[in-house]
């Protein structure tokens, strides 16, 4: 699944309008982990949260674009990119889902909702979202799922 929709000017976004209410937050813990993320679109860096790098392999929390996505499933990265170029062009809301697959270990889905922000001012502007990771994982294309 990819989604991007262009946000409506005259209802522009709000900044901080992700954060997150605490309302759920037990409920939203015991079928997932949610980590938020932001990226700055003048340099390029995304910054994960610490379980959402170590989920995608990565030993740092900043990362560039490509690093991020590719331990995602090999068909959905053009997709990706894709969908980013639209979300760094315009100010959008977005969501996609995918599969992690890192060697050695189960593969992981993993859904993301974000929205980007700012591109209409005299800036980069930044992008702001949401990793969650079901608590389970998959063992093989098509076989069991390991509850985690």
């Amino acid at each position: 699944m990819f989604k991007i929709v262009k946000t409506d000017l005259s209802s522009p976004f709000l900044p901080g309008s992700l954060d997150g209410s605490e309302t759920g937050n037990e409920l939203l813990a015991q079928y997932c982990i949610a980590e938020r993320w932001t990226g700055d679109l003048a340099n390029g860096v995304f910054m994960l949260g610490e379980c959402t790098a170590r989920a995608h392999g990565l030993d740092e929390r900043a990362c560039g674009l490509l690093n991020l996505i590719r331990c995602y499933e090999t068909a959905d990265r053009n997709n990706l990119l894709d969908l980013f170029e639209q979300a760094a062009t315009a100010s959008s809301s977005f969501c996609f889902s995918t599969t992690i697959h890192l060697d050695g270990v189960p593969r992981q889905p993993v859904f993301c909702i974000g929205e980007s922000t700012g591109l209409e001012d005299n800036y980069a502007g930044s992008l702001t979202g949401l990793f969650a990771f079901p608590r389970f994982q998959l063992a093989n294309p098509g076989g069991p799922l390991r509850r985690q």
